[in-house]
């Protein structure tokens, strides 16, 4: 089954050249475009798409409200990508706090785009690399302190947990410690649920608010 993918910007050309990257993937099928927040939300509420990718800057509901409107659904099962020009602090941190897949910059390469898409698609979630040690520190310490201690983890799930904050992906984590893939996959489980964290992403404020991040 094709990823079913919800597009969300108010330049229809750059709608129009997401759609065109998408649609020289056999696993990827564009099922909607929409020009504003507010559709995003209704055209989600009716397609039920696998991915939303969502404009922080729309007219009627930005990308940030329309994201946090999405996922406030209790029924919701679409992953949501948020991408902006601008890679400003308090747009990730509502993108995170709503519960957002991703949070990407336009400038990223199509194909980078495409492997965001799969990712959310699966059930992960990520930043772009050019501002995740930047932006991830400064934020974690105005969230909710967590209950759930790092010495709940076993050797293991501790080692994944570092890699999986040093922004590797589940193959790279299987290269560097010589297990397989879906063992990674395993230990990644493990470590959400029992540090009761919602995603990688929130994997990476985790690490940094108790002081886990390589140097």
């Amino acid at each position: 089954m094709a990823v079913e993918v919800l597009l969300g910007d108010d330049h229809a050309m750059f709608r129009s050249g997401m759609r065109a990257v998408l649609d020289t993937q056999d696993d990827l099928d564009c099922v909607a475009e929409v020009g504003d927040g507010a559709a995003a939300v209704r055209e989600v509420a009716r397609l039920r798409p696998d991915v939303a990718v969502l404009d922080v800057r729309m007219p009627q509901l930005d990308g940030l409200a329309a994201t946090e409107a999405i996922l406030a659904d209790p029924a919701n099962r679409t992953k949501v990508l948020v991408l902006t020009t601008y890679d400003l602090d308090e747009y990730v941190y509502r993108a995170l706090r709503a519960g957002a897949s991703g949070f990407l910059l336009k400038s990223l390469p199509p194909e980078e785009l495409i492997a965001a898409i799969r990712v959310a698609a699966r059930g992960d979630a990520l930043i772009d690399p050019s501002v995740t040690k930047r932006l991830v520190s400064r934020f974690t310490a105005s969230l909710r302190p967590d209950d759930a201690e790092p010495d709940r983890l076993t050797s293991r799930e501790r080692e994944v947990l570092l890699l999986v904050a040093d922004a590797l992906s589940n193959a790279e984590i299987a290269a560097e410690l010589h297990i397989g893939e879906e063992t990674v996959k395993t230990h990644v489980s493990r470590v959400l649920a029992k540090l009761g964290l919602r995603d990688r992403v929130h994997a990476v404020v985790y690490a940094h608010r108790h002081g886990l991040i390589r140097r």
